[in-house]
């Protein structure tokens, strides 16, 4: 297996940042949608239902297939010998990061949860506000990865 990982590590990192972009775009886009829908429809009528049609299909066609190809290449690449330095510190923040952001998109989906069943509580000044959770998470798995501290 090693060998193999060896072999197919830049194909294997390939695939695992076009995973990281495309869950990425999901969770900037995601907490935008959820702002314009708290803030431009009410709970049945038909802005909401397309609201909820958009949240759904960004949740579950392109953001969980590319959080689920996002890990399993990225522990393809932890797994890859030579690839990590396991007596640094950058793997263990950039591990944090990716666990918060997983606990991030599992906030989401619970939130569009909320708005199908009509009880949504959070604002749209709420909604902007958590919209920079992924910025700040990506600085420091971003930051782990190349800066290597």
């Amino acid at each position: 297996m090693t060998n193999f990982l060896s072999d197919y590590y830049l194909w294997i990192k390939a695939l695992h940042i076009m995973a990281v972009i495309s869950w990425m775009a999901g969770l900037f886009y995601l907490p935008r949608l959820f702002v314009y829908h708290v803030e431009r429809a009410q709970p049945g009528d038909q802005l909401d239902q397309t609201f909820q049609v958009m949240e759904f299909k960004l949740l579950k066609v392109i953001m969980g297939p590319a959080s689920v190809a996002t890990w399993l290449f990225g522990l393809l690449l932890m797994l890859t010998p030579g690839i990590v330095d396991w007596g640094a510190v950058w793997p263990y923040t950039k591990a944090v990061g990716v666990i918060a952001m997983t606990g991030f998109h599992h906030w989401l989906m619970a939130c569009r949860k909320s708005f199908e069943q009509g009880d949504n509580q959070l604002t749209g000044r709420q909604y902007r506000m958590m919209n920079e959770v992924p910025t700040l998470l990506m600085a420091l798995i971003v930051l782990s990865v190349v800066v290597k501290f």
